[in-house]
């Protein structure tokens, strides 16, 4: 069985600890704990040169130095993650602060590692656990995101299988998007502005009084003769709009949050039309009694 070679990219500018990495990750140098791997270790000077480096190459983890001249902390944590999602980061810091471990932990670090009595056994078990936590994260990552397709598919069954809705038999109506294009991107752009500031106030504990928000567009859906095909597919498609090009966790937030919104704008809704219905019967009863 042949040797796997594990691509390694340290950031760092200090060529002490460079050199102190070279050194522990080369013959004959790695422990036991490298079961016959390999590594073929990458450095560059600054987060500029680490990030050209990933456009050229592929990498199986990145160590990466905290306290450098060009670095803001855990800022610099947060830019590489937004170039690599998928390749796990090994921070190092001669910092003992814990809580600063903890935050880079919360913000997508999958290791870290102290720059004092640093050995080789310390140095590639953290680089294996990382890539296994890494390899870990993006099956999970994977069958949430096959959950939430399935979320998705089973909305738009939903919305197609109501052909016979009450407010449709009772008003002849055709879907939204196709009686009225232009209002119905319209509501999908009120749903979605009502969605970001859901989740804003889950996040930073903020009132946009959304119920109400929900109650007047609810209105605005009973006076266009909306029915729950039309809430569901407005639903369905503002989420997978808001679910591309971002994280899985948000993705999930927007999915968590919308749950309660359509089910809040459903009632809304079922309110506006018995109101219409009971101001309806009214009249009907009032012309009985005149006549």
């Amino acid at each position: 069985m042949g040797c796997e070679t594990l691509m390694v990219l340290l950031i760092e500018d200090d060529p002490i600890n460079v050199k102190l990495i070279q050194t522990l990750l080369s013959p004959p140098q790695p422990s036991p704990l490298a079961e016959g791997k390999s590594f073929a270790l990458t450095c560059a000077e600054s987060v500029a040169l680490g990030i050209e480096q990933l456009e050229v190459a592929t990498f199986d983890v990145i160590l990466l130095d905290l306290i450098r001249p060009d670095s803001k902390g855990l800022e610099t944590l947060v830019q590489l993650k937004e170039k690599v999602q998928n390749v796990p980061i090994v921070v190092q810091t001669a910092s003992e602060d814990e809580t600063l471990v903890v935050k880079a932990f919360q913000m997508g670090a999958q290791g870290y590692l102290p720059k004092k009595n640093l050995d080789s056994n310390l140095l590639v078990y953290a680089i294996r656990l990382a890539i296994e936590r890494q390899q870990y994260s993006a099956k999970l990552e994977e069958i949430e995101q096959q959950q939430q397709e399935q979320e998705f598919q089973s909305l738009e069954l939903l919305a197609n299988s109501i052909k016979t809705s009450v407010t449709a038999r009772m008003f002849g109506a055709e879907p939204l998007r196709e009686s009225v294009p232009d209002i119905f991107q319209e509501l999908l752009q009120s749903y979605g502005d009502l969605l970001d500031l859901a989740l804003e106030e889950r996040a930073y504990k903020v009132e946009h009084n959304i119920s109400e928000k929900l109650r007047e567009l609810a209105d605005k859906l009973g006076f266009l003769k909306a029915g729950p095909r039309d809430v569901v597919e407005i639903h369905t498609k503002v989420l997978k709009e808001k679910s591309q090009h971002i994280s899985l966790s948000k993705a999930q937030a927007y999915v968590a949050e919308g749950r309660l919104m359509v089910l809040e704008l459903m009632g809304f809704l079922t309110s506006y039309y018995r109101r219409y219905y009971i101001g309806i019967s009214n009249i009907n009863i009032s012309n009985k009694l005149d006549g």
